[in-house]
């Protein structure tokens, strides 16, 4: 994310805006903190974790802010819904960027009658991603950001097979790499299904009822994004007015976004709405003038 900002900054340069009306200002959390005490600074807006965002929010005194933190998004997947779709998309969701993205796919709930077959398909193809260099054109899974968090991942994968979680592919760390990995008979209060993973690790779950599996979906935290694969009008708008998110995609995983539309969330995820438009009106404060006739 800083060298992709730092890029844009050098875009930005060569335009005709004046000099100092863009800065990119490369630090660590430490120097991050004048920013939020600096009462020359108006508004903040972050992106990151929601132990960071919160501790900002509680410090940042009367200055405007909008935080876009964390999530362990959830996707329903029903009989109607075009399963080879849900499946291509699914598999997307939880393992682009090896994970390593707040609206990754890390709970999938499938309706019973076609939840075997889902997850013998869904491991197949995830065995069969590709491990490389992340410039690789043909690489699906590369290496997390560091060694650390990978060995966080794979502890997480150990603590919930301990509790009787079943891995039904991959589970392994080679160094930095943590192969794609898909569990099964896990519980909520597992760190993969109650926290935010943020590596590539999915959770499988069988469920009987539409709306059991809403509150599953709703049985977190977080509240970014959630996806609905299905075909019938009622559970579309079953699920949109009843999960508690910022967003429900359609026939499309949570990991799904485009700028232009109004992005963010609630609970531990956040508030604020980001989008070029909504961004926009974040930062500005109605101002209204009254004259005589």
């Amino acid at each position: 994310t800083p060298i992709s900002t730092l890029e844009l900054a050098k875009i930005i340069d060569k335009t005709e805006l004046p000099k100092g009306a863009f800065s990119v200002l490369p630090m660590d959390r430490l120097a991050g903190q004048q920013l939020v005490e600096d009462p020359r600074i108006q508004m903040l807006t972050f992106t990151g974790s929601p132990e960071v965002g919160w501790k900002m929010k509680s410090q940042a005194g009367k200055k405007k802010i909008t935080l876009e933190l964390g999530g362990n998004a959830g996707v329903i997947v029903t009989p109607t819904a075009p399963i080879d779709l849900a499946l291509q998309k699914c598999l997307t969701g939880a393992f682009s960027y090896s994970g390593q993205i707040c609206i990754h796919t890390q709970r999938i709930y499938v309706e019973r009658s076609i939840f075997d077959s889902f997850l013998e398909q869904f491991c197949t193809a995830a065995s069969k991603l590709k491990i490389g260099h992340v410039l690789e054109p043909d690489t699906d899974i590369s290496a997390m950001i560091d060694e650390e968090n990978a060995i966080r991942v794979e502890a997480w994968i150990n603590e919930a097979v301990s509790q009787g979680a079943r891995i039904a592919c991959g589970g392994k760390r080679h160094g930095s790499v943590v192969e794609p990995t898909v569990l099964t008979n896990t519980q909520s209060s597992m760190k993969v299904c109650g926290l935010e993973a943020f590596g590539p690790v999915v959770t499988i779950e069988p469920y009987d009822d539409f709306k059991q599996a809403v509150e599953q979906i709703n049985n977190s935290p977080y509240g970014l994004q959630a996806g609905v694969f299905t075909n019938a009008i009622d559970e579309m708008n079953y699920a949109f007015e009843h999960i508690e998110a910022g967003g429900v995609i359609v026939n499309d995983v949570p990991t799904f976004r485009v700028d232009h539309m109004p992005y963010g969330g609630i609970k531990d995820s956040g508030f604020g709405r980001e989008g070029v438009k909504y961004a926009i009106y974040e930062m500005m404060e109605p101002k209204i003038l009254v004259k005589p006739k």
